[in-house]
């Protein structure tokens, strides 16, 4: 069928474009490019939620950002894990103000209630969205959604929602979203988004899950001009989340991934620099630069009618978890 061949072709020009900048060396070339004083800022006085805060590029984030004196909220699901990786944090930065939140973001009720609760208690200047899962069988969450579905695009889409009013109170508020140039390979499927047709593909379903949220930055950016908005790809980085659920193209790539705090940097970046807040809110980034969010002749645009769709559909989820 055309769609197979489609991304069978998709999936051949990524992998190229991959193995020439996704890689350490392609980051490297990149950084050549690269501002130093971009990043030298002072964070004090500014407050930064970062999910999936514990390990991997999140916990490489978080460090980087108390190191420039920002106040950090870690939304981690295991609370030992947060609190190691809290203790590291606050003794490598010297900086006290590192808070651990403990909430799962595939359950969308304990989303909404942490939210809720946090901007009542808490001043936000900055989301970033990179917890993230990628389950290689169909598994099913407590309430009965596809569980990459349910972290990845409801999680991310409930917890910004749900944190907007909180960051138009500030002065340069900004969200950064971990996407992933996995997403070329993926055209939006609004038809199903529990991946109920067909056979199960995780890493498809994960990749469908990056453009879901590469869509609904751009749509956010539209909706709200007073917030920054951006999604970006790390690269391929060494983090824990690679190892575990793509055991054999570590393997393979092990040599070639990048380090963590490459693969962070440009979240950093985002985060913190005055030079990205001049970009244009809705961007797609890798290495500090907005880059195109299609493969060339790929056909994966989706219609304005399809996007619409997925908006309705994660509407509909969210006020139904709403407390």
């Amino acid at each position: 069928t055309r769609s197979s061949s489609m991304s069978v072709y998709r999936n051949a020009v990524w992998l190229v474009k991959g193995l020439q900048e996704y890689t350490r060396s392609g980051y490297e070339a990149a950084a050549k490019h690269f501002a130093p004083a971009d990043l030298e800022v002072s964070l004090s006085g500014r407050s930064y939620v970062i999910t999936g805060a514990n390990s991997g590029l999140g916990k490489a984030t978080a460090q980087e950002v108390a190191n420039r004196g920002g106040t950090v909220h870690m939304v981690c699901r295991n609370q030992s894990r947060a609190d190691a990786a809290k203790e590291e944090i606050v003794e490598r930065s010297k900086n006290q103000n590192v808070h651990v939140h403990i909430v799962d973001m595939s359950n969308a009720r304990q989303v909404w209630e942490f939210a809720q609760s946090f901007s009542q208690s808490s001043c936000l200047h900055v989301l970033i969205n990179n917890a993230g899962c990628m389950v290689n069988e169909r598994e099913l969450t407590e309430d009965g959604l596809e569980k990459n579905f349910a972290t990845n695009t409801l999680g991310t889409y409930i917890l910004t929602t749900a944190l907007i009013p909180a960051l138009k109170k500030v002065e340069d508020p900004r969200v950064v979203t971990v996407s992933s140039g996995g997403m070329l390979t993926q055209k939006l499927n609004a038809d199903d988004l529990q991946f109920e047709k067909g056979a199960f593909d995780g890493t498809a379903a994960y990749a469908q899950n990056k453009r879901q949220q590469v869509i609904l930055t751009e749509r956010w950016a539209t909706q709200h001009k007073d917030i920054h908005f951006s999604s970006m790809h790390p690269g391929w980085a060494d983090t824990p989340a690679v190892q575990t659920s793509m055991p054999s193209f570590h393997a393979k790539m092990q040599a070639k991934l990048r380090t963590e705090a490459m693969g962070a940097d440009t979240v950093v970046w985002l985060a913190v620099s005055a030079a990205a807040a001049k970009q244009p809110s809705g961007l797609f980034f890798q290495d500090r630069k907005a880059v195109a969010t299609h493969l060339p002749l790929a056909s994966s645009r989706a219609s304005a009618q399809e996007e619409e769709k997925l908006l309705a559909a994660l509407d509909e989820f969210a006020l139904k978890f709403k407390p």
